[in-house]
């Protein structure tokens, strides 16, 4: 399932205080089972599989395996800052269709894209960067920020 990108213009979506409970309980542990959600939120395991598919199935969230990319043979990640001149969306589904880009988003700072990439090693990301981003038409220049150590990486914000 593709995820929406929410945008500005994307209307929020309301979530009863159960179907709350639900996702923060999911993003603690992704592999409950709907039975152990079912006896925390006071509902039936029935109930809470049907709730847990409508919020799949409305894009609300997601339910994945987040690997550590350093132990599968990734060495390197960068988060790379796109200058551009032309169709801006475009040239951000050209980015987004990378294999090696993870994340995409559109900015408003002295950035008009920034992409996440996850890369073998440094000759990989070269590879990246000068065959494939600077490469692509639209892209006027890059700007490189090679993460060292990855200090925070959470998924458990909660929901309002």
């Amino acid at each position: 399932m593709v995820n929406p990108i929410r945008t500005a213009a994307a209307p929020d979506v309301r979530l009863d205080d159960t179907a709350k409970r639900i996702v923060e309980l999911l993003q603690k542990d992704g592999r409950q089972s709907y039975a152990a959600i079912a006896k925390e939120v006071g509902l039936s395991e029935a109930a809470v599989r049907q709730r847990v598919q409508r919020l799949l199935d409305s894009g609300v969230m997601q339910i994945v395996a987040v690997t550590d990319p350093l132990q599968l043979g990734f060495r390197r990640q960068a988060m790379i800052g796109l200058r551009t001149d032309g169709d801006l969306l475009a040239i951000g589904d050209a980015v987004a269709a990378l294999p090696e880009v993870v994340y995409v988003v559109t900015t408003a700072g002295s950035f008009d894209l920034l992409c996440e990439v996850v890369c073998e090693d440094d000759d990989h990301l070269l590879d990246v960067l000068t065959q494939k981003l600077r490469a692509m038409p639209g892209v006027v220049s890059t700007e490189t920020f090679v993460y060292l150590k990855l200090n925070k990486q959470h998924y458990d914000w909660g929901t309002r």
